[in-house]
């Protein structure tokens, strides 16, 4: 494998990651004020050591805090808006209720809320959505706020990979010059298969970790990673990327629902009599707003025809003329907002919409949005400076360098540290897109070189970059916002990261063994 390594880039560039690691997750520094300080960390190792124009360094803040904006942070303050109009109107008691009554078994609800629920609205909506909705319902349920961060950033993991209607995986194959997106789907779900019996467990058992509990863990586990693989295998073979993550979600709910209901608690049994009952109408309003987003994203999602012509009517875009170091010249880089298909438009239109029919009027919406933008400021702070950081980091060819040092590192063995370059990808960008964009041609070079299937190392690509989602800052943040734990990042950061390490040895473990055991990898 010949590719050139300046070493003395190598540790320049592994600066702005070690620092964001240790002042968060070591000296406990706040997730605003560690995001801040490595930024300008970054700045600087740009300009002095990576030669990077001071001009374009500004372009590329600028671009990062743009990106940030649009869609990250929108979707994160109208996530938080939509649950805090549930908490307003008073009809997140009604929801709760409705967790309660399929089971009073908190295994059952944050299996339920977090794999379930949560990879509905990744697969669906993505960038944020699939942490901040149900962490806040699972505080509601009375969950501690930096359990409740934690379980949900785990199980947004695997469904990532299939988030936003398949968008990583489509870009993916545009970046590693992948022909066939099933065949890529299917690879990918290939690899995260064992991941679909161990997350539901992780879950189960970080719940309740009493012994006498595992077995009825390993049960639950194996039925719904089951019925995940199952119904992921399939979607990805015959349809493609956009669905997996959905339709497996689906299955998935439908399984917890199914062994709550044929194998209820004690509890369940004695309070049967006692639950609460609402009327059709009562809960359709206490469901409006989740209810709207839902349909708002289905009704402009890519699977439908209309999306385009609705892109077309409304639009901004935003170009930047920035050098690019991997290029070795300016390159034009677009950033555009289709207002009528924005995921944090109809977050925003859900949550009024929903807000209006649970009887909140519209002044007392917008004041109340008012209050959820003030909380969000460190937020607001965090995540620009994140994206800032890894803008730099891509523009200048940080990013790159560490990839490529990667490779020349591990050898003969990368394909068992190939998800690990994903993972790096989504931890400096808080996006499996992003790390596509990043690394996706890097994974098709690399096997080229070594002689292995380019489509099966670009599909570890995404396979590591759903494992960085644990423990990205920015999904950090997301997390922390939701469940009200600003300054908590390191905190949080520190309990994922052991989730995060087993996620990645389980996926270089799938990617380096299954072509050695199989052959050629077909599926």
């Amino acid at each position: 494998m010949m590719l050139n390594v300046n070493w003395l880039d190598v540790l320049m560039a592994v600066i702005p990651v070690l620092l964001l690691i240790i002042l968060l997750g070591v000296m406990k520094v706040s997730g605003d004020k560690s995001a801040v300080l490595t930024l300008v960390a970054t700045i600087i190792i740009g300009i002095v050591g990576f030669k990077f124009p001071i001009a374009d360094t500004g372009l590329a803040v600028w671009y990062g805090i743009l990106k940030a904006i649009f869609p990250i942070l929108i979707i994160i303050v109208m996530a938080i808006f939509s649950y805090q109009i549930l908490v307003y109107t008073k009809k997140m008691e009604i929801i709760k209720s409705q967790f309660t009554s399929i089971s009073s078994d908190k295994c059952i609800q944050v299996l339920l809320l977090t794999w379930g629920f949560g990879g509905l609205l990744e697969g669906m909506a993505g960038f944020g959505t699939a942490v901040a909705i149900p962490a806040a319902i699972l505080i509601s349920l009375g969950f501690k706020p930096v359990f409740a961060a934690v379980v949900s950033l785990i199980a947004n993991s695997v469904a990532t990979g299939f988030g936003a209607v398949g968008t990583p995986v489509i870009v993916l194959a545009q970046q590693a010059g992948v022909e066939s997106i099933q065949t890529l789907s299917t690879q990918i779900v290939v690899q995260l298969s064992p991941l679909m019996f161990i997350i539901p467990f992780i879950l189960l058992f970080m719940t309740d970790s009493r012994m006498k509990s595992v077995p009825r863990h390993i049960i639950l586990s194996i039925l719904v990673g089951g019925v995940s693989l199952f119904v992921q295998y399939i979607a990805a073979r015959h349809m493609g990327a956009e669905t997996p993550a959905i339709l497996g979600s689906i299955a998935s709910i439908i399984v917890i629902i199914a062994y709550a209901k044929l194998f209820p608690t004690k509890e369940d049994k004695e309070n049967k009599r006692e639950k609460e009952h609402f009327t059709s109408s009562q809960i359709l309003k206490a469901w409006s707003v989740y209810g709207l987003i839902l349909l708002l994203v289905i009704l402009t999602s890519p699977i439908l025809p209309f999306r385009a012509s609705l892109m077309e009517m409304v639009s901004t875009t935003w170009t930047f003329s920035i050098f690019d170091s991997t290029a070795g010249e300016a390159l034009n880089r677009s950033l555009s907002v289709y207002w009528l298909v924005d995921t944090g438009v109809l977050l925003f239109l859900g949550s009024i919409i929903g807000g209006l029919i649970q009887g909140a009027s519209i002044g007392e919406l917008f004041k109340l949005l008012g209050k959820v933008l003030k909380m969000q400021y460190k937020t607001i702070i965090t995540v620009c400076s994140l994206i800032a950081l890894s803008s730099i980091m891509d523009f200048c060819g940080m990013i790159g360098v560490l990839g490529i040092a990667l490779a020349t590192l591990t050898g003969p063995l990368y394909p068992l540290f190939a998800p690990t370059v994903g993972c790096l990808g989504t931890f400096l960008t808080g996006s499996d897109t992003s790390s596509n964009i990043l690394f996706g041609k890097l994974q098709a070079s690399v096997a080229h070189a070594t002689g292995a299937d380019p489509s099966w190392l670009a599909a570890a690509n995404t396979a590591g970059a759903t494992g960085g989602k644990i423990i990205s800052p920015q999904s950090i943040a997301v997390a922390t916002s939701a469940c009200g734990q600003q300054g908590q990042e390191g905190a949080i950061m520190k309990k994922a990261i052991p989730f995060a390490l087993i996620y990645i040895v389980v996926a270089g473990l799938m990617v380096y063994f299954v072509p050695k055991i199989v052959g050629a990898v077909v599926f």
